[in-house]
């Protein structure tokens, strides 16, 4: 696998869920506490096992309807389910301090599958707002991850080509969508992705944390 040229990168885009936004750990944390009644540890164990093997079906889920054309119907589907809450988002460790480290040098972006209104909540929450130039939600595209429409659609905005663009995720999803796109790929450990099908998907590098992209 190639190595990322970074002398020729412009932009960088973000995954929300397991990238820059710790979900994973709450929806472990969520489960653990309805299943103290086993004794912490072995609740937290049993919690995170659960929450990572749901993670699969979902992005193979998601890749099928791309397959066919019906992402869209998808998503559509879970925001009639969504019920709004006060933002609780939690951050990755680190992510504040990169950012700040990135912006001087990139234009940065956020690529999600969430609603505008989720994320925008999220950055306002964690006052990151100020260094993302363009914002491509579930509605920004018609298709969406593993598409490669969000990428190509961010890439536009900033008026760059995919190749001078890096894609950051934790998820198979992310990183399908930046090779289609022809943008580099980075998988991040952070989220419940795993090294091994980040690595499948065509991730050019896999690293611990968000927080490490600059040893990247």
């Amino acid at each position: 696998m190639p190595q990322i040229p970074w002398e020729t990168v412009r932009a960088i885009l973000f995954d929300l869920d397991g990238t820059l936004m710790d979900t994973d750990d709450q929806a472990v944390d969520s489960l653990a506490h309805k299943l103290r009644f086993l004794g912490a540890d072995r609740a937290h164990r049993l919690a995170r096992r659960v929450v990572m093997w749901s993670e699969t079906p979902m992005n193979n889920l998601i890749t099928l309807f791309d397959v066919v054309g019906l992402d869209p119907l998808l998503f559509a589907a879970r925001r009639l389910l969504h019920r709004p809450t006060a933002p609780t988002f939690r951050l990755i460790a680190g992510v504040p301090q990169l950012l700040a480290s990135l912006a001087d040098r990139y234009r940065l972006g956020i690529v999600t599958t969430r609603s505008a209104a989720d994320a925008a909540a999220f950055l306002q929450q964690h006052h990151l707002t100020s260094y993302f130039q363009v914002l491509v939600t579930q509605t920004s595209t018609y298709r969406l991850k593993p598409s490669p429409e969000p990428i190509l659609f961010a890439a536009q905005q900033l008026n760059l080509p995919p190749k001078n663009c890096v894609m950051v995720g934790d998820t198979p999803v992310d990183i399908l969508a930046a090779r289609r796109a022809g943008a580099w790929a980075v998988g991040v450990l952070c989220g419940f992705g795993e090294a091994d099908e980040l690595r499948h998907a065509g991730a050019h590098c896999v690293l611990p944390s968000t927080a490490d992209l600059l040893a990247c």
